[in-house]
């Protein structure tokens, strides 16, 4: 963008414009959330013939488990797409304002993580988080993969280096001056944080496999 990229920061309404914003509000995260709860994990492997991917490795819905199948192209697909939807959700949202690309942001983000359609159990969101990060604030999507290869270079641990990407990255972007963007990743990341405590049990049991373990 001209002038290096916006800094989000919301004005809040009035009392009287919150009553007028609030539909907009809902319909934002709405939208976001049914974009986002599009499963295209578990769609893309049934479409190959794979059958249902929630019943494979983790049984999870994201890239990771669909890699499980041995299938790279997949995987990397579903990284895509899952990342995507996030990005879409913000870019659409902000053609209204910013106010609204978070939101619809957020949504997004809720519905890979919790999508109607399969319960209620998604994936642990971190291409939808990454698709949100990009859309909204390029230069946190360029901290959270620096965090990441140099987590997962030190460690072999895709999980733990995801989890710390997910601390560093509010932090920065608050330290940066982004509040409003700080806040809606802050709520993020905690919620990524949650949805990897099987992982975090693991690694703190010294069962967690690494990159590149077979099986």
């Amino acid at each position: 963008m001209p002038g290096g990229p916006k800094k989000w920061n919301i004005i809040l309404p009035d009392p009287i414009n919150w009553q007028l914003s609030l539909p907009y509000f809902t319909a934002a995260l709405v939208f976001g959330y049914l974009l986002g709860s599009i499963p295209f994990g578990l769609l893309i492997t049934r479409f190959a013939g794979l059958g249902d991917i929630r019943s494979i490795g983790s049984g999870n819905i994201g890239a990771t488990n669909v890699l499980r199948t041995g299938n790279k192209f997949l995987a990397a697909a579903t990284l895509l797409l899952d990342a995507l939807k996030g990005a879409a959700a913000v870019l659409i949202g902000a053609r209204y304002g910013p106010d609204l690309a978070i939101i619809a942001g957020f949504g997004a983000f809720l519905g890979h993580l919790f999508p109607v359609w399969l319960k209620f159990k998604g994936g642990k969101g971190v291409a939808t988080y990454l698709g949100v990060l990009l859309a909204l604030l390029p230069f946190g999507f360029l901290i959270f993969a620096v965090v990441w290869l140099l987590t997962a270079v030190l460690t072999r641990y895709s999980s733990l280096a995801a989890l710390i990407s997910a601390i560093v990255v509010p932090v920065a972007i608050f330290l940066l001056g982004y509040i409003q963007v700080a806040e809606l990743f802050t709520a993020m990341s905690a919620l990524t944080i949650i949805k990897h405590r099987a992982n975090i049990a693991r690694l703190m049991s010294g069962q967690e496999s690494r990159i590149g373990d077979k099986g």
